[in-house]
């Protein structure tokens, strides 16, 4: 019985609404004892949120350890390349608490890294001014994910990618981007749950970044239909799903 990671956004729910079979694809999991985690390029959502949220939709019998979001794999990751450093961070609120996590220190003094996630209340002409300058003072540019829009319940809104953009344009520097489809944020979530890549399946929605974040990785993948990428889609790309599913409604976990 394989392991799984699984996307949120578009694979359990769309926007404000619960995907049919969501509910009862969860609890197939966790009666069955299958070992899982949900995996999101929100940095400014906490695990603790995501559970809440989850649960506010009719999902329960989820616990903090059920999630891995991008800001939790760059905390992981800055951790390993420098200990107790320091950063300016964009980004919201769950950004900047897993870096506390890790032991970083929040500064706009000298800092060793500028680490950028999605953010809706602190990103200005100042903000990104502070940001640029101390990149070009030797700073390390890192972002959460490279999502450039996320859809909303009124449409389309600028996400971390366009942030991320601006700030490159300025610099002259490019971002080490952490989150999907970087295979680093992939293979933290196995580590994470203590299972080896090829013993795991990823379920998403989206062929260009679960689907290749996780081929990469060297785990079976999954498509679903629900979300982003259609199955006219799928002979776009140059690599193919393990599995096509209608949705999460259609898979038995202990089966893949």
């Amino acid at each position: 019985m394989k392991s799984i990671i699984s996307d949120m956004d578009g694979v359990i729910y769309r926007g404000s609404k619960l995907i049919d079979g969501a509910n009862d694809f969860v609890e197939r999991m966790l009666s069955n004892g299958v070992k899982f985690l949900f995996l999101t390029n929100n940095s400014e959502q906490t695990p603790r949120d995501l559970k809440q949220k989850l649960e506010q939709k009719g999902i329960k019998g989820l616990c903090e350890n059920n999630f891995i979001t991008s800001a939790m794999a760059t905390a992981m990751f800055l951790k390993q390349q420098k200990e107790n450093a320091t950063a300016y961070v964009l980004g919201g609120g769950g950004l900047i608490n897993e870096l506390y996590n890790v032991g970083f220190t929040i500064s706009q003094s000298n800092p060793d890294y500028v680490v950028v996630g999605k953010t809706t209340t602190n990103f200005n002409f100042e903000t990104l001014k502070t940001a640029v300058q101390l990149i070009q003072k030797g700073a390390k540019f890192i972002g959460t994910n490279p999502d450039m829009i996320d859809p909303t319940e009124h449409g389309e809104e600028p996400a971390c990618g366009t942030i991320l953009a601006a700030i490159e344009a300025a610099s002259g520097k490019k971002p080490y981007i952490i989150g999907k489809p970087n295979s680093l944020m992939m293979m933290m979530a196995a580590k994470k749950l203590g299972v080896h890549p090829e013993d795991t399946v990823m379920i998403g929605d989206r062929m260009d970044t679960d689907i290749v974040g996780g081929m990469e990785a060297g785990m079976n993948t999954c498509l679903v239909l629900s979300g982003v990428s259609k199955r006219e889609d799928i002979e776009d790309f140059p690599y193919h799903p393990d599995y096509v599913f209608d949705s999460v409604a259609d898979i038995e976990p202990t089966k893949l």
